[in-house]
Formats: structure tokens, C-alpha cells, sequence
């Protein structure tokens, strides 16, 4: 029987001398963006099972593209933390601990009360995205750009969303437009 060493026993430890490198507050506003990217999609994912009542096709469509959207917004904010040394942590357990959103409920919801759900949760992650911006940029302007793709497109789906229980000229926000 033949011992088989690891790959490291035989080389140099190996150092790598990035141009940037992510420090603690940077590690954890990335995280908690992680975080509530990770529980929008399972919240979107829970709401598309669930989801009954009138206008249930156009939600149920609807609520693939916001988890398509946050998987994929998650995954780059993953990358990007691993690209600046960051180790992310997507756990079910992180994610339940740490998450920013309001609950999502089980069983049956109707499309007015996943509208409303889910406008919240989409707000609260751009929230989360907004409340981390300035710091992410004073650091790495690269990742601050990935920042601003991500706040506008949640806020488009979410004004998409939202839009579904509204009422013309009655609905807050009002236009500020006169």
C-alpha cells in the first residue's frame, strides 16, 4: 500500500499578492448582501408554490424572474467575495440568522398578500444594497457597480410587483410630478 501525500507537503506555501483585498466591514456588507439575496429567492420560491387566486399565472411567472434574478445577483456576490478573499457563507442556518427580510408565510397566500410580501422583501434587500453602498464604494469601486446593477433591477421588479395592487391616483407613493 502506497502513502499518498498531499499536494501541499510538496510545494511552498502560496502567496498571492492581489490588488485588492477585502477587510472586515467589506466581508460583511457583501455577507449580509448575500444573505438577503439568498432568502429572496427561497422567499420568491415559496411564494411561486403557494401563490393562488386571481392573476395567479402572470405572479407565478413573475416570481421566477425575481428568484432568477436574486440566484444569479447572489452568485455574483458570491464570486466577487471569493475574487476579494472573502469566504461567503450561503447557509440555511446563516441565512435564517442573519436575514434582513420580513417572513414569508407557508401555505396558500393570495396574490394581493404575495404582492405585498414580496414588494417588501425585493425593498428590503435594495434597502440593504443602499445602506452598504457608500462604504463598499469608498473601498472598491468595482464591487459598488455590481451595488448599483442590483438596486436597479430589484427596484424595477419590485415597482412590476407592486404595481399589481395599485390604484391609479390612489396608491402611496403618489408621483411627486405635478
Amino acid at each position: 500500500m502506497t502513502t499518498v501525500q498531499s499536494e501541499t507537503t510538496h510545494r511552498e506555501k502560496h502567496v498571492a499578492h492581489p490588488a485588492f483585498k477585502a477587510d472586515e466591514q467589506f466581508a460583511a456588507h457583501l455577507q449580509q448582501l448575500l444573505v438577503d439575496l439568498t432568502d429572496l429567492a427561497l422567499q420568491g420560491k415559496q411564494a411561486h408554490w403557494n401563490v393562488v387566486g386571481p392573476n395567479f399565472r402572470d405572479m407565478h411567472l413573475q416570481l421566477d424572474e425575481i428568484v432568477d434574478a436574486a440566484r444569479e445577483f447572489g452568485d455574483d456576490i458570491a464570486e466577487r467575495m471569493r475574487a476579494t478573499y472573502v469566504v461567503p457563507d450561503g447557509s440555511a442556518a446563516r441565512v435564517a440568522k442573519d436575514t434582513t427580510l420580513p417572513p414569508f408565510p407557508t401555505g396558500e397566500v393570495a396574490v394581493s398578500e404575495v404582492v405585498d410580501r414580496i414588494s417588501a422583501s425585493l425593498y428590503a434587500v435594495v434597502g440593504t444594497a443602499r445602506r452598504i453602498h457608500d462604504e463598499v464604494d469608498a473601498a472598491d469601486p468595482t464591487t459598488a457597480d455590481m451595488l448599483h446593477e442590483i438596486t436597479e433591477r430589484l427596484e424595477q421588479l419590485a415597482w412590476f410587483v407592486d404595481a399589481e395592487n395599485r390604484t391609479a391616483g390612489h396608491s402611496v407613493p403618489a408621483s411627486i410630478i405635478a
